[in-house]
């Protein structure tokens, strides 16, 4: 596990190798996830979060995403606070895009990271 900004992070090859076994959390707005976002993601905007934070199995290693990583980093500390097991996705979603990874749009379609 590579670690960033001291929070625990992994890179997109990991989450992308073990989607199966963890949540990927995307935090990005509304309008940025509809362009694009990883097909088997769970959406919850970053203010969002703390009022929907039931909706989060803490069962399961939640790997959070936003575009670049900035804001997942704020939400994978403020789960760690309250004892999730919780880490970012180093270089977001852009990463995630450049990796060749797929991204969808909301009908399904190919979609992009902007």
């Amino acid at each position: 596990m590579e670690r960033s900004n001291s929070l625990p992070a992994v890179g997109v090859d990991t989450a992308s190798m073990t989607v199966a076994d963890i949540l990927l959390l995307d935090v990005r707005e509304d309008d940025e996830w509809a362009r694009g976002h990883a097909p088997t993601a769970v959406h919850i905007p970053m203010s969002d979060v703390p009022t929907r934070v039931g909706e989060l199995d803490r069962a399961r290693r939640i790997v959070c995403a936003c575009r670049s990583g900035n804001r997942s980093g704020r939400v994978t500390a403020w789960l760690r606070q309250h004892g999730f097991d919780a880490v970012n996705m180093t270089g977001g979603m852009q990463a995630w895009a450049h990796a060749g990874y797929p991204i969808v749009d909301d009908t399904g379609r190919p979609g992009a990271v902007i």
